[in-house]
């Protein structure tokens, strides 16, 4: 199976460098998507370019990949899901719930010269970065990268229902499946709320697994791939 890595905020490819072996290890092909105005320079980048690049690595995969958007990227994962409903085979949510139609892609930190920087860790003490000791955190802050304004603020746009039949795998790391539940259950995803195929899978870490638990989260991706398989 094709699985393909999709980074949230301040991410690039990279992110995915201790998470690539292991899947191959376990039998999957893992390709990390570059995404435009996220490790190549271009400020200018927008929303749509990013989307564009998630979609041409799916048009570009072996059969029915596993499109995996961490974090902020969860709406990445499943913009490609609303564009592709018969391609895409399903996808994992890491951390992170899709934004409905007509909301900001990620306006969630101030914008500072058309950018959005790295905030620091101040927002993230918690459950966020508990498992992140003082090494992974300057790594992670060191290699950080500015999000273009126009990618963190775009629109997102979903225009095909045929999106909530493609099954969705909720990765939750520094949350459970019960909460991850009842905060679907109390509308606070309605995307998700409508998936039609929706498992929840525990992962016990922070919110940066691919730097923190690499062959966990690779084994839980994995077990996502499985369930699809599964419900094919």
């Amino acid at each position: 199976m094709d699985v393909l890595l999709v980074a949230g905020l301040w991410l690039d490819a990279s992110a995915w460098d201790d998470v690539v072996p292991e899947l191959a290890a376990l039998g999957h092909r893992a390709v990390p998507v570059a995404l435009p105005g996220q490790g190549d320079g271009d400020g200018s980048a927008t929303l749509a370019d990013q989307r564009a690049a998630v979609l041409a690595a799916v048009d570009a995969a072996e059969g029915k990949p596993l499109v995996v958007g961490h974090s902020a990227a969860a709406t990445l994962a499943w913009l490609a899901a609303d564009a592709r409903p018969g391609k895409v085979g399903g996808v994992a949510l890491v951390g992170g719930f899709p934004a409905p139609d007509g909301r900001a892609y990620a306006d969630f930190f101030p914008v500072v010269d058309g950018v959005v920087p790295f905030p620091g860790w101040g927002p993230f003490e918690g459950p966020d970065a508990a498992d992140l000791d003082e090494r992974a955190r300057e790594r992670i802050a060191s290699t950080a990268v500015p999000v273009p304004e126009a990618v963190a603020r775009g629109v997102v746009r979903l225009t095909d229902e045929r999106r909530f039949d493609v099954p969705v795998a909720l990765v939750c790391p520094e949350f459970t499946p019960a909460q991850a539940r009842e905060w679907i259950a109390a509308g606070e995803s309605p995307e998700l709320a409508r998936a039609r195929r929706l498992t929840c899978l525990d992962l016990d870490s922070g919110h940066w697994p691919m730097a923190t638990r690499p062959r966990e989260l690779a084994a839980v991706l994995a077990e996502s791939g499985r369930h699809l398989l599964a419900g094919a």
